[in-house]
Order: C-alpha cells, then sequence, then structure tokens
C-alpha cells in the first residue's frame, strides 16, 4: 500500500482589513504551512495585502486568491511581482487565459490552481494540466453549507481521486473543521484550507495545531 503524504493545512484570510487577518495568522503561522489572502482580503486591501504578509513570512507560502477571468497575464504578474508563491483562476476562464498565467507562474517560479464549481468536466481539467496548471481546489459551496444542504461525502472523495490521478494536487475546501477530516482518509488529498475553524476561534494557535494533529493521524 502507497504512503499518501499529509496534506498541508492553509490558513485562508477572509477579512476585509489587513489587521484583522494579522491577528489570527500571527498567532497561528507556526502551524500553518500555506497563507492564502483571500478574494475578500485582496478587495479590500488590494497587493498590499501579498505584500505584507510576504514581509513578514518569507519562507512561507503565499496565495493570492484573485480568482482570475480574463487578463491573465496582467493580473497574474502583479500578484507575483507582490510576493506571491501561488495565483487562483477560476475554473471558467479561457484555456487562453489559463496558458497566459501559467506562462507568467513559470516566469516567476510560481504555480497556478485553478478553483472548480460545483461540477467540472475531467477533459477540461486534463487541459489545464497540459498547460502546467499544478493545483485544483474542490470546493463546499459556503452558500450550501450555510443552508445545511451539502456535506461531504463519497462522491467528493472519488473526485479528489479523479484529478489527484491527472497529476494534480487536490485541495479541499468549504468550512472544512477537524470531523471532517476522516472522511478523505486514504484519499491524495494535497491542501486542506481552513479558515473559519482558525481565525473565529478563542485560540488560533490551538485550533491550527489540533487541525494539523489530525491531518498526521488521518494521514498517518
Amino acid at each position: 500500500m502507497t504512503h499518501l503524504p499529509r496534506p498541508r493545512l492553509q490558513l485562508a484570510l477572509d477579512m476585509t482589513d489587513l489587521s484583522s487577518a494579522l491577528r489570527p495568522l500571527n498567532k497561528a503561522v507556526s502551524q500553518v504551512d500555506v497563507i492564502e489572502c483571500g478574494t475578500v482580503l485582496v478587495l479590500g486591501e488590494g497587493l498590499r495585502a501579498v505584500r505584507e504578509v510576504r514581509a513578514l513570512y518569507p519562507d512561507k507560502v503565499v496565495l493570492a486568491d484573485v480568482r482570475i477571468v480574463e487578463a491573465g497575464s496582467i493580473i497574474a504578474k502583479h500578484c507575483f511581482d507582490a510576493g506571491a508563491s501561488w495565483v487562483s483562476v477560476v475554473a471558467g476562464a479561457s484555456l487562453t487565459t489559463v496558458e497566459q498565467v501559467v506562462t507568467v507562474a513559470e516566469d516567476h517560479g510560481g504555480e497556478v490552481q485553478v478553483e472548480l464549481g460545483e461540477s467540472y468536466d475531467v477533459e477540461q481539467a486534463r487541459r489545464w494540466r497540459d498547460l502546467g496548471v499544478q493545483h485544483v481546489i474542490v470546493k463546499r459551496s459556503r452558500d450550501k453549507e450555510a443552508a445545511g444542504s451539502l456535506t461531504w461525502g463519497e462522491q467528493d472523495v472519488d473526485r479528489v481521486g479523479e484529478l489527484a490521478g491527472l497529476g494534480l494536487t487536490v485541495t479541499i475546501t468549504g468550512g472544512v473543521t477537524v470531523k471532517d477530516l476522516e472522511t478523505f482518509q486514504g484519499a491524495p488529498v494535497g491542501v486542506v484550507i481552513a479558515g473559519r475553524s482558525i481565525v473565529e476561534a478563542e485560540d488560533p494557535l490551538a485550533a491550527a495545531t489540533e487541525l494539523q494533529d489530525e491531518l498526521a493521524r488521518v494521514w498517518a
């Protein structure tokens, strides 16, 4: 049986201002592998958020979650120049846009992830990989999660396996908590994103540590 590596833990910072984002980050950062400057944060603070996080944590992987749709080369260059390690593209972006982002990423030593919607086309995912995309995000809808109408299940696990089989690193996100992780035991998950479960915790470091401990247990 092939041993699967433990997924990395990504902290999503989706506050509207940098000071609110830095408070939990500074407490939890020792247990965080990837720092995500979320879409809401970048909209509120611009790429200053990426620059500040990069300056504070030069050795961490930093994602600029800007969800590129068009103008791929321009937006990607701004993100990587600000210090991003990774940038995100939405699944609906054209292959031309995806290719532009990949080209800029390669020039900067960075990586590209595509955020999937509720449905996806495996052939399209294969084309992304052929273009040089390294990551895809399997997402539980925040709106459906809030409505209590969607949970993680076997279909999600199968989706992770299919995408990883194409050579993509698969991230899972969408209100992930400690109790959700066992659902993915034995699945080739590359990154787990946690946001509210850490940033809204009374003790962000303890919350992040609990997640890391459970990742180590489930993927032991």
